[in-house]
């Protein structure tokens, strides 16, 4: 089992790129064949109507489970589907070993209607601390990866979020208003203001990726789930990015948080996203 910090980037200079084949060919093996060719059997509600979940999810999760333990002996795993079915099993998060962070498909509403805007994500964390992350796209034929201290890459060249021109209004993904409560309803029409071009969001480790690569300048998220989260949130810091809860504070993978927070290009972008939605609280 991994003993210390040392030890973890020592794991990483060496396994980052298995890690990174085990979600190509999660992808190619489970998701990708399954694209645009889903059966009615195939595809299953969770909560309701806009949380699906399919076969090539279940599939994908369990074969990057397999995988990602037995290059890290001692790690766990925290997927979404996983929890869903067990939901004890998020409290790995809170413990000392290292955790890998699975969302096999984010975005299955878009992958089950045939959008491309879909990805695979995967984050390393330990102690709540995120240490890499790998987000694929495989419809896009996009990779990005970023490990703490390290850097951002997307397709091995190297992602600067870089600042908002001055004086430009500001694109800001938002929550969808199903997945929001009536107080998030409110803070979020904070952004409803003039500098601010707010949207819904799709795929929210998309989401975080046109942040790290300075083409959508911030977002505004009302929920906590680390799979949807983890791998985005390291990418935007490694590319020059922030992020910010509505306390102030850098979001925790671990929970706890005040919401609605955002991600943002840079750090003054995060401080007037939060100013916006605390004047809508």
């Amino acid at each position: 089992m991994i003993e210390d910090t040392e030890t973890i980037e020592e794991f990483l200079a060496q396994h980052s790129a298995d890690v990174e084949e085990a979600v190509r060919t999660a992808a190619a093996t489970e998701i990708m064949p399954r694209f645009r060719q889903l059966a009615a059997h195939e595809v299953d509600q969770k909560s309701g109507p806009h949380d699906l979940v399919t076969d090539a999810d279940r599939k994908a999760e369990l074969y990057l489970t397999e995988v990602l333990r037995e290059l890290l002996p001692g790690s766990v795993v925290v997927g979404e589907e996983a929890v869903h079915a067990d939901p004890a099993s998020y409290e790995a998060l809170q413990g000392d070993a290292p955790v890998w962070i699975v969302d096999p498909v984010d975005g299955t509403r878009q992958f089950v209607h045939g959008n491309p805007g879909f990805c695979t994500l995967v984050a390393l964390a330990r102690g709540g601390v995120l240490l890499a992350s790998w987000t694929y796209a495989p419809a896009l034929e996009e990779f990005a990866t970023a490990i703490r201290g390290r850097g951002a890459v997307l397709n091995g060249a190297p992602l600067r979020s870089g600042s908002p021109e001055p004086g430009r209004d500001l694109d800001v993904a938002t929550s969808h208003p199903d997945y929001t409560t009536d107080e998030q309803k409110r803070a979020l029409l904070g952004l409803r203001t003039d500098g601010i071009r707010p949207r819904p969001c799709g795929s929210a480790g998309l989401e975080y990726l046109a942040i790290a690569r300075g083409e959508l300048d911030a977002t505004a998220f009302s929920w906590e789930a680390a799979w949807d989260h983890a791998a985005g949130l390291l990418l935007v810091e490694e590319a020059g990015g922030a992020h910010l809860t509505l306390a102030g504070e850098p979001f925790r993978i671990t929970g706890g948080n005040a919401l609605p927070f955002t991600a943002a290009r840079d750090a003054a972008t995060a401080r007037r996203v939060v100013e916006l939605l605390s004047a809508g609280a």
